[in-house]
């Protein structure tokens, strides 16, 4: 697992075209900092829950709030931030390394992922305590 800090985690403005007829966010070149392989997205999560609650050992992603809004908590194992998603103008790059969850979703929010790779279980780490333990020996 890579030693990735909240110092590595960006916001990144996403570029519009605007127009009267409603406006078109794109996501090419380098706006995502790297190559996407799997597209997901989560909807109809209820107020009270939370989803995430793992790390990735290599995997990057980028999460843009599409409608709605949530919060982001991220963790690097010493230092924890959380971040408002509520703009499909913006997006959230989490690097490899930082433990995350995703709360306070408000009614209708659709929270877009782009993943830098495909769905590989190995990859994740699912207990906090094995993610501390990961990163102490980083």
């Amino acid at each position: 697992m890579k030693h990735t800090k909240i110092s590595d985690i960006k916001m990144i403005d996403i570029p519009l075209i605007r127009d009267v007829r409603g406006n078109l966010g794109v996501l090419e070149g380098d706006t995502v900092p790297f190559d996407f392989k799997r597209v997901y997205y989560l909807f109809d999560v209820p107020t009270s829950v939370y989803r995430g609650a793992h790390s990735h050992k290599l995997q990057q992603e980028f999460l843009i709030a599409l409608s709605g809004s949530f919060d982001v908590v991220l963790d690097d194992g010493r230092d924890k931030k959380k971040y408002l998603l509520n703009s499909p103008k913006q997006g959230l790059y989490i690097p490899p390394g930082i433990w995350r969850e995703l709360e306070n979703f408000s009614s209708g929010s659709v929270c877009l992922v782009l993943s830098s790779d495909k769905f590989e279980e190995d990859d994740y780490i699912r207990d906090y305590n094995d993610f501390k333990n990961n990163k102490k020996q980083v």
